[in-house]
């Protein structure tokens, strides 16, 4: 896969997600996140990370109204 992302650092992805960069070191750890070894060092191309943050994103719920009962007698 031949990719023109740019490829960012630990460092750059855990500023990007706001962040210490113990978090991302962690998806990588557990595999949760797609990166890039070149030599020792690791790398996550931009476009994973915005898919990691599309796929994170919590929609608000529809505002729910509760039934509305009269006062009892």
């Amino acid at each position: 896969m031949i990719t023109q992302d740019r490829l960012l650092t630990v460092h750059e992805a855990a500023e990007r997600l706001g962040t210490s960069e113990r978090f991302p070191r962690r998806l990588i750890a557990e595999r949760r996140i797609a990166f890039v070894k070149v030599g020792r060092h690791v790398r996550i191309a931009e476009s994973v990370l915005d898919a990691y943050i599309e796929a994170q994103t919590v929609q608000p719920a529809a505002r729910r109204t509760r039934a509305r009962y009269g006062r009892a007698a």
